[in-house]
């Protein structure tokens, strides 16, 4: 098999054999640990992490992949929890169904030092159907206690042999120890993907295996020379089949955490692990069946799936209300906003992921409702029927990973595209609130690939270039005793709209104030009003009045406040000394403050903070921050940008100095005094 290893930049050394981890061996001395020797801020740890995957044949049935699961869990705090409820993803297609077996699972504690063990009983199992692709069985464990040790073990059999669970090697919480195997025959070839900051050397090993078959011939019954019928005789015949087996070891010890941080795509594109995809099959007297080797391969195996390529193809059951439609406009561009609001219009997301249909696009167009490939595959099949060169695109949504090998589990969502001389346009039908290039944050994770109709492929950028713009203006009164009365407007444009729009229109409006007025601690609102929310070619635009109490401190003769009051940053998201990840702040944007404060009467300004201004490097955002007192008002004016949606960890100092510096500018305050 062939391996690729990344240039990784943490070692892990070779699990010991000191321990013992057989199932129901717990010690005191797990039961009495305090804090993790490798993390003490550590809320769980897992002692043990085991895990055994294996191909195997079963008469009647054929080929099936089983996976045992053992593992070993120490719980500090309650905030660990979390850890004692264990779900088990089952997957579900065309009648069979993945299953789990053997479930045991045990809580351990220490009373009057002697260890105490609670077993895990059936009715604190349950299975669910998430959708009809996937089933869960989920447990909690019993008799949780800070300090308890949980302990369970199952296995999983599934006739999906070709769908390897992905290998995961660090998580949330440390592993101490950790010990996986892939074993499979010598007729199933698998890519390995490793991916993450651990260095990952497995040890390989060629062994032998044998798979057993029994015939059953049935004999006899006929007439004997004697005019008699014999007796009917069963054999048994049993024969074996050779093979080669090839067995993949991972062992681990003292493996830190992977903690998430502020402003991380997937936390899960870093967790260090290894994806097993099927590449091809050789059995006995049988030619070669490949996969997926290339993204050449992947493209035209997916196009040339009947719930892909062939659903671009039909066109007959949209024809004459797309033709009615556009019948009046000539525009190619004007054409192609009609049927992206039509298709919008006419079909409902049934919330479901996918890069094939289910039920097919013409069924999808009858019932209005459709999977995310139903909905976007019309689309494109409607733009290229008017004469755009429209073509689908492949994308992994975010919580589903980054593709990096050429993989066909790699993609698990489908927009539309136009090219043009102009650019491309990138358009998502199920994104109720979203225009043309302003896709849903789902969508955006670095590339899509998109695929033309003689099934070459290109990536694609699916960050936005164009900035979404959020700008607030706030005049206000601020009393001798700290309170404001004043009007805020706000505009927003792109993402800042559709996320405002989202926010705003699938929300109670009662419940929205709100939750407006908690936003900003015990506001109080009236003359509300939003303007263009359902105009998604304008921005969206929303004001009102309001007063709020305690915005500034009345000490003796003066009053301090930070300009911008409840309004202001009140830390830096970025804490940690180094980060090894990118920053991803989904897309470029602008967000700018107009403030301006009427003095209360009797007072006049005796300080304000000087203006300051700061640029991160390359360009990639800065802000400016002014104040100017005029007799009996101030004027504030703070703009932010950051100008790329994603920034290398290289610049991650910078960042953090540039949100240091703006939290501390915003916390700076004006000084009043009375005349």
């Amino acid at each position: 098999m062939k391996i690729r290893i990344l240039l990784l930049s943490l070692s892990v050394s070779f699990i010991s054999n000191g321990q013992n981890y057989k199932f129901g061996k717990v010690s005191k001395e797990e039961l009495m640990e305090k804090i993790s020797p490798l993390d003490s801020s550590a809320s769980a740890a897992y002692l043990y992490k085991y895990r055994r995957t294996h191909i195997e044949y079963r008469q009647g049935q054929g080929f099936y992949i089983e996976t045992d699961v053992h593992q070993r869990i120490k719980i500090y705090t309650k905030e660990g929890f979390g850890y004692a409820t264990k779900s088990i993803n089952l997957h579900v297609s065309n009648n069979e169904n993945e299953e789990v077996v053997g479930l045991k699972a045990y809580t351990y504690n220490l009373d009057d030092d002697k260890i105490v063990e609670t077993k895990l009983e059936k009715d604190g199992v349950f299975e669910t159907q998430e959708s009809k692709y996937r089933n869960q069985q989920k447990f909690t464990m019993p008799n949780l206690k800070e300090g308890s040790v949980i302990e369970f073990k199952y296995t999983i059999n599934s006739p999906f042999y070709w769908n390897v669970e992905n290998f995961e090697f660090q998580h949330a919480i440390p592993v101490k120890e950790l010990y996986a195997v892939f074993e499979t025959p010598e007729y199933f070839n698998f890519k390995i993907n490793p991916k993450g900051f651990l260095r990952v050397t497995p040890r390989q090993e060629r062994g032998s295996g044998k798979i057993l078959f029994s015939d059953k011939v049935r004999g006899g019954g006929g007439m004997s020379g004697a005019g008699l019928s014999g007796p009917t005789i069963t054999t048994y015949t049993n024969t074996s089949v050779d093979f080669v087996k090839y067995s993949t070891y991972y062992t681990f010890k003292d493996v830190p955490a992977l903690k998430d941080e502020p402003f991380v795509n997937n936390i899960d594109n870093y967790r260090s692990a290894v994806k097993y995809e099927l590449s091809y099959t050789s059995f006995p007297q049988s030619p070669f069946k490949y996969y997926s080797t290339t993204w050449e391969d992947v493209v035209k195996t997916i196009y040339d799936s009947s719930a892909f390529g062939n659903e671009l193809e039909k066109t007959g059951y949209f024809e004459d209300e797309v033709d009615a439609l556009v019948a009046s406009v000539s525009n190619p561009m004007e054409k192609a906003a009609l049927i992206y609001h039509f298709v919008k219009s006419k079909v409902k997301w049934n919330r479901y992921y996918g890069k094939y249909t289910d039920d097919g696009v013409k069924k999808a167009y009858q019932t209005k409702t459709g999977n995310v490939a139903e909905i976007n595959l019309m689309l494109t099949a409607m733009l290229r029927y008017v004469g755009l060169n429209a073509n689908p695109v492949l994308i992994s949504t975010r919580n589903n990973g980054i593709p990096l090998f050429p993989t066909l589990d790699g993609y698990n969502y489908v927009i539309a595209a136009i090219e043009s001389p102009e650019g491309v346009i990138l358009l998502d039908a199920t994104n109720e609130y979203g225009t043309p290039n302003v896709l849903p944050l789902r969508t955006l994770n670095w590339e899509g690939r998109i695929v033309r109709e003689d099934k070459s492929s290109s990536t694609i950028n699916l960050y936005p270039k164009q900035k979404s713009q959020d700008k607030l203006t706030m005049m206000v009164n601020l009393t001798s005793v700290g309170g404001l009365e004043g009007s805020i407007r706000s505009i927003k444009t792109n993402h800042h709209a559709m996320t405002y729009r989202k926010r705003y229109l699938e929300t109670d409006h009662d419940q929205y104030l709100e939750d407006l007025e908690n936003k900003y601690g015990g506001m109080e609102i009236e003359e509300f009003s939003v303007k263009n929310e359902n105009d998604l070619s304008k921005p969206v635009m929303e004001s009102y009045k309001f007063s709020i109490e305690s915005q500034a401190d009345v000490i003796d003769d003066k009053i301090y406040f930070s300009p911008l009051f409840f309004l202001r940053s009140k830390e830096n998201p970025f804490k940690l000394e180094k980060r090894e990840f990118p920053i991803d702040f989904s897309y470029p944007s602008s967000i700018k403050y107009m403030v301006i404060v009427n003095l209360p009467e009797g007072y006049k300004v005796e300080s304000i903070p000087e203006p300051a201004a700061m640029v991160l490097p390359e360009n990639l955002g800065g802000f400016k921050y002014n104040l100017e007192a005029r007799g009996t008002n101030i004027q504030i004016i703070v703009d932010t940008e950051i100008n790329e949606a994603i920034i290398s960890p290289i610049y991650y100092d910078a960042l953090k100095a540039y949100f240091s510096k703006l939290v501390e500018k915003e916390s700076e305050q004006i000084v009043l005094t009375k005349v």
